[in-house]
C-alpha cells in the first residue's frame, strides 16, 4: 500500500503520516498527526493503530486495542473519513517504536507499509558553569536525545526569563527545564552555586539604650556570604578621625563597661572573596543610670506627696471647722 507523505499528492487510496518521526519526552503527550483517503465509491467501516514488535523472532503488528499498556492512554482523534490522528498519554520508554495505521472500507483493508517512529527521551538540565561568583555568566542548557521545541526554565517553581544571565546572590538555587506548553513533566533539578563576599552585614546589641558604668554588652555580627564569612573585626570610633580595632570574631563581649567604651562601633565580615563593613553602632556610656535615677525621684516624689497629702487634709478640716465656729457665734451675737 503506497503511504504518502506531508506534501505529496494523494492517490485513490493512502495514508499520510504528517510528522513521521516525533520525538517526546517521558511522561509527556505526542500526537500522531494522520490522514488517509480511499476512493469515493468506498465507505470506511474500521480503523485501527498498531505498533510492530519482535515476537519469538518474527517482526508482527499489535494493536494497541491488544497491548495492556496503552489501555486509558492512548486516544484516537481521528474519524471514519480522512482523519487518523492517534494520541499516547504519559508517555514510557517502552513506548518508543514503529507505529502502523489500517483502516478497511466496505470493500477492502488496507494498512500502511511505512510507519511513524517514535523516540522518547529524558529532559538533561545543565547550568554552565555549576559554581560562580557573583557577576559571572551562566548559561543553562536543557538537552535531549533528539530535537524538541521551545524550552522553558524555573527556578526554585518560579520562571526564568533568559537561559543566559549574570549572576547575583539570589539567582542561587535548583533550576529545571521542561517543553513549552508540557511544563508539569520537567527535568530533574540542578543547582547552581553561587559565590559572594559578604552582604548585609549589620549589628546586633543585647542591651538597648544608655548603659551604666560596670555593666555588661554584647554586640553580635551577622552577614549573608558564600562562603560563610569566616572573620569578623570589630573596630571603635570615638568621634575623630581615628578608628581603633577592639577585638575580633562574631560576637564582641563588653563585661564591664566605662566611659572609655562609649563610641560608634563597625564589624568588618570578611570571607575569601572579600569584605564589607557594618553601619555604626552607637554606644554611650555614663556614671549614673539614669533611667534608675528617674525612677527613684519618681518614687520620692509619690512618697513625699502620700505624707503631706493627710496634712493637708487636716488643715483644711481645721480651717473649715473654724470658719463655721465664727459664722455661728456672729449670728448669735446679732440674736
Amino acid at each position: 500500500m503506497a503511504v504518502q507523505r506531508a506534501g505529496s499528492v494523494s492517490a485513490d487510496w493512502s495514508v499520510t503520516f504528517e510528522n513521521p518521526n516525533p520525538c517526546a519526552v517521558k511522561g509527556s503527550s505526542v500526537e500522531f498527526r494522520c490522514s488517509y483517503n480511499y476512493p469515493d465509491r468506498e465507505i470506511a467501516r474500521k480503523i485501527a493503530w498498531y505498533k510492530g514488535q519482535f515476537i519469538d523472532g518474527d517482526w508482527k503488528r499489535i494493536a494497541l486495542s491488544d497491548i495492556p499498556s496503552y489501555q486509558n492512554r492512548s486516544e484516537y482523534l481521528g474519524d471514519l473519513q480522512h482523519n487518523c490522528s492517534l494520541e499516547i498519554q504519559d508517555l514510557q520508554d517502552d513506548d518508543a517504536g514503529y507505529y502502523y495505521f489500517r483502516f478497511d472500507t466496505d470493500k477492502y483493508g488496507r494498512r500502511s507499509k511505512e510507519s511513524v517512529y517514535l523516540t522518547v527521551t529524558e529532559l538533561k538540565a545543565r547550568v554552565n558553569p555549576k559554581r560562580v561568583r557573583a557577576g559571572d555568566t551562566v548559561t543553562l542548557e536543557c538537552g535531549a536525545s533528539c530535537p524538541l521545541s521551545t524550552t522553558v526554565w524555573f527556578k526554585d517553581g518560579h520562571p526564568v526569563s533568559k537561559p543566559n544571565f549574570t549572576a547575583q546572590a539570589e539567582d542561587a538555587g535548583n533550576y529545571f527545564c521542561a517543553v513549552e506548553g508540557q511544563e508539569s513533566v520537567q527535568s530533574d533539578p540542578v543547582t547552581l552555586d553561587v559565590q559572594y563576599s559578604p552582604l548585609n552585614v549589620s549589628v546586633e546589641v543585647s542591651h538597648a539604650g544608655l548603659l551604666t558604668v560596670g555593666s555588661s554588652v554584647n554586640l553580635t555580627c551577622s552577614s549573608a556570604a558564600n562562603p560563610a564569612a569566616d572573620s569578623y573585626t570589630w573596630y571603635r570610633s570615638t568621634g575623630s578621625s581615628s578608628v581603633l580595632q577592639v577585638g575580633s570574631g562574631q560576637v564582641l563581649c563588653l563585661p564591664s563597661v566605662d566611659l572609655s567604651h562609649s563610641g560608634l562601633y563597625i564589624c568588618q565580615s570578611r570571607n575569601r572573596l572579600g569584605e564589607n563593613n557594618s553601619t555604626q553602632v552607637l554606644l554611650t556610656v555614663t556614671e549614673t543610670d539614669i533611667y534608675r535615677l528617674i525612677l527613684l525621684v519618681g518614687i520620692g516624689v509619690k512618697v513625699v506627696f502620700l505624707l503631706l497629702l493627710p496634712l493637708f487634709i487636716i488643715q483644711a478640716w481645721r480651717r473649715w471647722r473654724n470658719s463655721t465656729a465664727d459664722t455661728e457665734s456672729h449670728d448669735y451675737e446679732n440674736v
